[in-house]
């Protein structure tokens, strides 16, 4: 018990999550469903992660082949496997120490993964350069960020550091700043017309923090999770020139920058845009760009490999970092080699170019009509609206709740969308995450769904929830 009042302050400053109450539950519901209860439906359902082989999708074949190949080096010389695959994995073997996937890797990341994730940025960015030495690989791109906020927030001293961070936005981000004693400033995302980003709200959330903490990072998350909106080149120069006059770091979360579906709608890195700004934002603002091998096409987050880019910083600040990644050892092979793979897919000419093409291509139709159906099925719905999903891999429907459903939920000390949830859970086995675990206006309820399913799941979850939600609405008329 001594042990426990001696707890750090901050971490018993970080709420809890609402959604971690119903995965609890669930898994109750599951070992309920094993020793033979009735429950009114057969199996659970959970669609609040954005897992596409979570959801059911197969993994690419390239992908898995490569390692495969990398895990059993036999197959390096077989002919079961295309040959540029033979030859992907016995590169990366090559690029690992002794050979072998079992090896250590540097705190900073493979060089051979660096110096591909940044031939993939140049790329991606119209042939804006990208520095090896700048891309720091990591388990997954929420390391990333807790890396990067590590050097940036000061744990001592008054004022606390404030980051702003978008509301909705991701609640693991959150949960990161309480426990690093950082001062949460929200800012909101309108949802009206699609969650935009203004930067009204911006300074708005910035004059709020007069004399409550020292504001100095401005957290972004394009596409946006769970929103689905994706910012325009003119909304990303309108967030560079307010960070450039405000003096904040700049941290562009970019893990769904290949998950954009909108009609018209093109994903442009905050990188190229500040590049092709030019001086004196070019080379002044310092940013952070993150993104990750666990979303996206290849959907292996079970791997957990990510990257950030570090873009700006004072030289005399880069060997704290590369201190400050030494403390970890570094990322898994596996998750670097998978990283590798997603920056370097099959070329046009190479015998896997044409199934990774249809695999990927199939994904991509799959999210398109899994998106398409649930705005088409929500919108539909009494008491539903659900603004136009753009990127990313979530719906996230806003709920017009009766006055009865609010009261019950605030008698029973709960947020009305988690007494939605709740019921939702028990009554049809479907586990969704409630609005006020990701943040929002208050006064209004949400629900994050993931749409990276495959359709059969998706369909599935659309039913029940529509069955239950007209029972709900019934309930409380």
């Amino acid at each position: 018990m001594t042990l426990l009042r001696e707890i750090n302050q901050n971490v018993r400053r970080i709420m809890p999550s609402q959604l971690e109450r119903l995965v609890r539950r669930g898994e109750q519901l599951r070992e309920e469903l094993r020793h033979g209860v009735k429950k009114p439906y057969k199996n659970l359902m959970d669609v609040f992660w954005g897992d596409l082989q979570g959801g059911g999708v197969r993994p690419l074949s390239f992908v898995r082949q490569v390692l495969a190949a990398c895990y059993y080096p036999q197959l390096v010389h077989s002919d079961k496997l295309p040959i540029d695959v033979r030859e992907r994995a016995q590169a990366l073997l090559g690029a690992c120490e002794g050979g072998s996937v079992g090896s250590y890797a540097a705190t900073s990341g493979m060089r051979h993964v660096q110096e591909s994730v940044a031939r993939f940025i140049c790329q991606r960015d119209g042939g804006v350069p990208s520095n090896p030495d700048n891309i720091y690989i990591s388990t997954g791109s929420q390391r990333s960020i807790m890396k990067v906020l590590k050097l940036l927030v000061h744990r001592e001293g008054s004022p606390p550091t404030g980051v702003l961070t978008p509301v909705p936005g991701y609640r693991s981000v959150t949960m990161i700043l309480e426990a690093f004693g950082a001062a949460v400033v929200p800012y909101h995302l309108r949802e009206g017309p699609g969650w935009v980003l203004q930067t009204e709200e911006l300074h708005r959330a910035l004059r709020a923090t007069e004399g409550s903490c020292k504001p100095t990072v401005l957290y972004v998350i394009n596409p946006g999770n769970p929103t689905g909106h994706v910012q325009s080149r003119k909304s990303i120069e309108e967030v560079i020139r307010f960070a450039a006059e405000k003096k904040l770091f700049l941290m562009a979360d970019e893990v769904y920058q290949d998950m954009t579906f909108g009609k018209g709608q093109t994903f442009v890195s905050y990188k190229r845009v500040l590049a092709e700004m030019g001086p004196p934002f070019s080379h002044t603002v310092e940013l952070a760009s993150l993104h990750s091998a666990s979303k996206g096409f290849m959907g292996e987050a079970g791997l957990r490999g990510g990257y950030v880019e570090l873009v700006n910083l004072d030289p005399s600040i880069i060997d704290y970092v590369h201190t400050l990644f030494s403390t970890d050892a570094g990322a898994p092979v596996s998750g670097q080699l998978a990283l590798e793979l997603m920056a370097q897919p099959p070329r046009p000419g190479e015998p896997s170019y044409p199934i990774y093409t249809q695999e990927t291509q199939a994904i991509r139709a799959m999210l398109v009509q899994n998106v398409g159906r649930a705005l088409e099925v929500l919108n539909s719905l009494p008491g539903v609206s659900c603004q136009a999903v753009e990127g990313g891999a979530f719906v996230f429907p806003r709920l017009h709740l009766p006055p009865r459903a609010v009261q019950q939920a605030q008698e029973a000390g709960l947020e009305p969308d988690l007494l939605y949830c709740s019921r939702l859970l028990e009554e049809e086995g479907l586990c969704v995450a409630p609005g006020c675990e990701h943040g929002q206006m208050e006064g209004t309820h949400h629900l994050r769904i993931s749409m990276a399913t495959s359709v059969e799941r998706a369909e599935e979850a659309l039913r029940r929830l529509t069955a239950f939600h007209l029972r709900f609405m019934e309930d409380f008329s």
